[in-house]
């Protein structure tokens, strides 16, 4: 990172684009608090405080030695001893569609139902900041899909402040409110999204932005 100034409204959903290496995922460590700034400063709003940070990886990482709900009453911190917590687990299940899944183990899901367990397990504690590594690359074409709906459905749900860190420049498109586009470590492109939600990709609009933006980015790949 050299140089970088980002502003980050309160539930705004915020996508970082940019070529391999360009400092993407450090830049998403750094926000969630699993690096260390060497210089600069990140501060939080009294609203999204970093204590109220979650992450949700590309893989899963679910324990494969307990059940879905067990796995989901994790994100509950020390919280996991409080009475309703497996009724929290059970509401968050439920908001990813897998509540009838809650007795499972992780071996008997697919890949999609894995990252909606982990998508459960990042919302179970309502974070005020959502921070998304690359979470559906790993996923087929169409179950991505499925998740960029149902990640759309739960931020607007629960208005959570939301950065995803993906190389889909349309999944960026499709889900969110500003686009960052990172060389070297710094900011070369920030551009709101305006376009109406549900997004479609056969939309014009929708053509026109993502190709600007890859425009861009494969320019900067060439460089």
């Amino acid at each position: 990172m050299r140089g970088l100034d980002l502003d980050v409204r309160a539930g705004e959903f915020v996508a970082i684009v940019g070529r391999s290496g360009c400092g993407k995922s450090t830049l998403l460590r750094l926000l969630a608090g699993l690096d260390a700034a060497d210089a600069g400063h990140i501060a939080f709003d009294e609203s999204s405080s970093g204590s109220l940070a979650r992450v949700m990886f590309q893989e899963p990482r679910l324990l494969p030695w307990a059940n879905v709900i067990s796995n989901v009453e994790v994100g509950l911190g020390v919280e996991r001893r409080d009475p309703s917590a497996r009724q929290r687990a059970l509401d968050a299940l439920d908001a990813v569609g897998l509540a009838d899944r809650a007795e499972d183990w992780p071996s008997v899901l697919s890949g999609g139902q894995k990252q909606r367990v982990a998508l459960a397990r990042a919302l179970v504690s309502r974070p005020r900041f959502l921070a998304l590594d690359e979470p559906l690359g790993a996923l087929d074409a169409l179950t991505r899909i499925e998740m960029q709906g149902l990640l759309e459905s739960v931020w607007r749900q629960e208005g959570f402040t939301a950065i995803l860190v993906t190389h889909d420049v349309g999944e960026a498109v499709t889900l969110a409110d500003r686009i960052v586009l990172i060389e070297n470590g710094a900011i070369a492109l920030d551009i709101a999204v305006d376009l109406p939600r549900p997004r479609h990709r056969g939309d014009p609009a929708f053509g026109n932005l993502e190709e600007s933006i890859l425009e861009r980015l494969i320019g900067a790949t060439r460089k």
